[in-house]
């Protein structure tokens, strides 16, 4: 694949040749800061791009990747971006409501009916509208990465929503996952991703939702005895910039990094799926956690006990784009199972 991105960015390479030496003599420095481990699909992701930009670039950019929180953590990252001292993240929507209430769409529960529909909602007209919503407080959305489909866990069997009451479930960030989880009357608890594993052990928290790709990197699994496949949500990277940072490099520069990021992102989402597929059966060979399939009678219970969350956001998100996330499952409903 990468051999592809390098021959698709050939000419692009060409004319960034033309640049004048002065702007060449100190490579542009792009740091990448992220949460997650270098093998999840974010990961992945932020090492593809790295490779591509300084092959098609040499010597002009350079990219600095910074994965698990090493550089900054979840609950500065944003602050960091805002003031420059990075240049890229990858961020949950979640984290960006601050700036665009849009980016809610993402949280809403049973949404979006699979991964499909999500790649299908992030290239039309309505995902990219939310890419551009932040520009007025200095962020601008560059691309969608997918990590997969969120399923729930716990250690009790989560087969029904009144088998959730009164649990205390690790959330992001996010309004909209807290009222997710009162709606079923469990107890939300905001926590960074770094602070998951220990505060399952030790019973902070009891239950937590994510993809089977980032329970399995953070051994998650090992500390919840059974997860349920819901698919009730994606997880969803809106790669972002800073946006004086981003309008103060050549255009030839700007054009060539799109370029690699949309060719990457496609990596990306194929890279997602079948990782998810992989560390599924991963968690399963390991033998100490049991993956309950829900019927399709029993995901439609959860599916009605948290959609009235749909209710409450939908005048702040836009009616519009709740449609358009609705248009895209049908849209993909003949599709295979894979992006």
């Amino acid at each position: 694949m990468m051999k592809s991105i390098s021959t698709t960015l050939l000419s692009s390479a060409l004319l960034i040749a033309g640049i004048s030496s002065s702007a060449a003599d100190e490579p542009i420095i792009i740091k990448f800061s992220h949460v997650v481990a270098e093998q999840t699909p974010k990961g992945q992701g932020a090492l593809l791009f790295k490779e591509a930009v300084e092959k098609a670039l040499p010597g002009k950019v350079s990219v600095e990747v910074y994965p698990n929180s090493s550089l900054f953590g979840d609950g500065q990252e944003m602050d960091a971006l805002l003031i420059g001292d990075v240049h890229m993240l990858a961020p949950s929507p979640s984290k960006l409501e601050y700036y665009s209430k849009q980016t809610q769409l993402f949280d809403l529960p049973f949404l979006f009916d699979d991964f499909d529909a999500v790649a299908q909602f992030a290239k039309s007209d309505a995902g990219k509208s939310i890419l551009t919503s932040m520009e007025k407080s200095g962020i601008t959305g560059l691309a969608y990465w997918n990590n997969g489909m969120k399923q729930m866990s716990a250690n009790k069997p989560l087969r029904e929503p009144k088998d959730a009451r009164g649990l205390k479930f690790r959330v992001q960030a996010s309004t909209v996952l807290e009222d997710q989880y009162k709606a079923i009357r469990a107890n939300p608890r905001k926590m960074s991703f770094a602070e998951v594993y220990q505060g399952l052990q030790t019973g902070v928290v009891n239950g937590t939702e994510n993809t089977y790709s980032n329970y399995y990197s953070q051994k998650v699994h090992e500390v919840q005895n059974y997860i349920t496949e819901s698919d009730h949500g994606p997880i969803v990277y809106m790669v972002v910039t800073n946006t004086k940072f981003w309008e103060s490099l050549p255009t030839e520069i700007q054009q060539t990094l799109m370029t690699i990021l949309d060719e990457v992102s496609v990596e990306v989402n194929r890279r997602a799926y079948d990782l998810n597929m992989q560390d599924k059966a991963n968690i399963l060979a390991e033998g100490s956690t049991e993956i309950i399939t829900l019927t399709p009678e029993e995901r439609e219970k959860w599916r009605e006990a948290m959609q009235p969350v749909w209710k409450k956001y939908e005048k702040v998100i836009g009616p519009h784009l709740i449609q358009a996330a609705l248009d895209a499952n049908r849209h993909s409903s003949s599709s295979s199972d894979a992006p």
